[in-house]
């Protein structure tokens, strides 16, 4: 996965319309999720189906009226 590179222009605007702490907080987040997704990516497995599975069934019983 490539990583999260955000450039200086990125990074000026962020604080400009943010503020310095939250533009901060921002990228600390955006860096931590990057690191999760790329752990997430590496630790996947394929899933086999062991017991293929068939559609649902509707089941429909009679309604009878009441006398």
């Amino acid at each position: 996965m490539k990583k999260l590179e955000l450039s200086f222009r990125s990074r000026k605007a962020l604080s400009v319309h943010v503020g310095e702490a939250a533009a901060t907080d921002i990228i600390d987040f955006l860096e931590r999720l990057e690191e999760r997704v790329e752990q997430l990516e590496h630790g996947k497995v394929d899933v086999i189906e062991i017991v293929p599975t068939a559609p649902a069934r509707k089941k429909s019983f009679p309604v009878r009226k009441a006398a």
